[in-house]
């Protein structure tokens, strides 16, 4: 029988790391559910002791969550174990992933520690959280730039201590595959109790490897766990993609002679669920989830593909969720409908007035557009993650005027803390005018450092989404907001990013 490779999904943690694609704690409840239908193995729902905010999404997580081991990160201290152990108390499979770093420049510029410290740091650490759970990660941050003597007497500590689970960073995404399969290989092969462990790879993409230096990790290395993320989301230029590597080991299981747990045909829907959620946008050529991966252009594999599939198709769409129910909902359709396709794309809202809520604007939308998919909806729920009534800015209605030769003026009303206002302001365009009639009430002092515009679907009648990242003291937010009206939509987007400031959540930075 073929081994069992173990998809650690981590983009509710290091996925979160992106600038501006921090999540509430009921977006990432929402995205849980989704990696549940996944049937992922491992989710690392975040970094507990980082924030009460964080604490508060690994506890919600850990209760709601049944089918998946649910992890938390934790620094190598008491303090941020003991957190840990305390949000996944509800988990029926809890783990907790403890790490410090090992290579020299991280220890002496970081850290601030000698080799002996640290290694006795990782000991105590693993023995702590081992009395608490019985599932411990222990990962060596930037292992791969660690000196390899010294990794080995620390991973053979710490799997001594009881740590079950070895993972292995590439933390700034520095390695090659074949020199990163068998450094993986080396320390398996030098580390007298290396088989009482399960060996783990979690590689970074900034030379655009991540997902091959992963599998080169399992191949060459024997790891058999990837740890990866939904659209290869993550900070600097993001993670190892979770839908690559298994539809790579599924595809080449001649190759790989690999089993993974995962149900791909719902990997197209996490993915626009990340992508919706987070503001990031999925490039159209990008691998299985991307919007062009199953479109044929050439008339030469046209013609091929409709001759027999398999001539330039080595998956089929459908295997990862792109044919199912593309045309889901209209204005006809009723309420029990409207809940049943959100059980479907695995939205779970709270109570019975989320629901109204929703399906409010699910009617409002299909009186302005005859086709609802599925981005729609997700557009729709995600909005104003159907709580707005907590958040300090709200829209309500926007004018704007523009025609050419004439400066574009616009009007827009929002609630600040429940009160209507109203700024008004000309631009450069409707968006630009509309953006600074909000500015000029607010007064945020934010710099915008990112605006793109996505259509959700593909007519002139589809939703516009709008993603909008500001900067302030430090801070970088995403705002998405979504609407038939681009302007509208921008001024959505613009709204839900000065909320993200205004919320002020404060996060400690953890690497891996």
């Amino acid at each position: 029988m073929a081994d069992k490779l173990i998809i650690f999904d981590t983009t509710l943690r290091d996925g979160e790391q992106s600038p501006g694609a921090s999540m509430t704690r009921d977006e990432k409840l929402r995205i849980a559910r989704q990696l549940e239908r996944l049937r992922v193995d491992v989710i690392e729902a975040g970094f507990a002791a980082s924030s009460n905010g964080d604490f508060e999404a690994v506890q919600l997580i850990a209760n709601s969550i049944k089918d998946s081991t649910i992890c938390s990160l934790s620094r190598a201290n008491d303090r941020d174990i003991a957190r840990a152990a305390e949000a996944l108390k509800g988990a029926n499979r809890a783990r907790i992933h403890t790490f410090i770093a090992t290579s020299p420049l991280h220890m002496e510029k970081k850290l601030r520690m000698t080799p002996e410290q640290v290694l006795e740091q990782a000991r105590q650490s693993v023995r702590f959280a081992r009395n608490l759970v019985g599932d411990i990660e222990f990962s060596p941050e930037d292992g791969y730039r660690s000196e390899v003597d010294f990794l080995c007497r620390v991973i053979e500590a710490v799997i001594h201590e009881g740590a079950t689970t070895i993972n292995v960073p590439d933390t700034v995404g520095y390695a090659v595959p074949e020199l990163y399969g068998n450094f993986i290989k080396t320390l398996r092969e030098r580390i007298p109790n290396s088989d009482k462990a399960i060996w783990s790879v979690h590689c970074h993409n900034d030379l655009g490897m991540a997902v091959a230096n992963s599998l080169a990790g399992v191949k060459i290395g024997g790891a058999r766990q990837v740890e990866c993320t939904i659209n290869g989301l993550g900070e600097r230029a993001g993670n190892c993609s979770l839908e690559e590597v298994v539809m790579a080991v599924k595809t080449r299981k001649d190759y790989f002679d690999l089993e993974v747990g995962i149900d791909a045909q719902h990997i197209v829907a996490a993915s626009r669920m990340v992508s919706q959620t987070t503001g990031f946008v999925v490039q159209p050529n990008k691998a299985v989830v991307g919007a062009n991966a199953f479109a044929h252009a050439s008339g030469i594999h046209q013609d091929g593909v409709l001759k027999a599939r398999d001539t330039y198709e080595i998956m089929r769409a459908e295997d990862v969720g792109w044919t199912a129910n593309k045309i889901v909902l209209g204005k006809l359709s009723g309420r029990n409908a409207f809940k049943q396709r959100l059980q479907d794309l695995g939205v779970s809202l709270e109570s019975e007035a989320d629901t109204n809520a929703a399906f409010a604007r699910f009617k409002e939308l299909a009186d302005r557009k005859s086709e609802i998919f599925d981005e729609d909806i997700l557009a729709l729920v995600s909005e104003d993650n159907v709580h707005g009534d907590s958040e300090q800015y709200a829209f309500v209605s926007l004018a704007q005027h523009s025609e050419t030769g004439e400066r574009p003026h616009a009007s827009v009303v929002f609630t600040v803390s429940g009160k209507e206002v109203r700024g008004e302001s000309d631009g450069n365009g409707p968006v630009d005018a509309s953006l600074k009639a909000i500015e000029a009430h607010v007064k945020s002092g934010a710099e915008m450092v990112l605006y793109s515009v996505n259509a959700i679907s593909g007519s002139t009648e589809s939703q516009g989404e709008v993603t909008v990242r500001l900067q302030n003291s430090g801070r970088v937010v995403n705002g998405v907001g979504a609407d038939p009206d681009i302007v509208v939509a921008s001024a959505k987007a613009y709204i839900a990013a000065l909320n993200k400031l205004h919320s002020k959540a404060d996060r400690v930075a953890a690497q891996g």
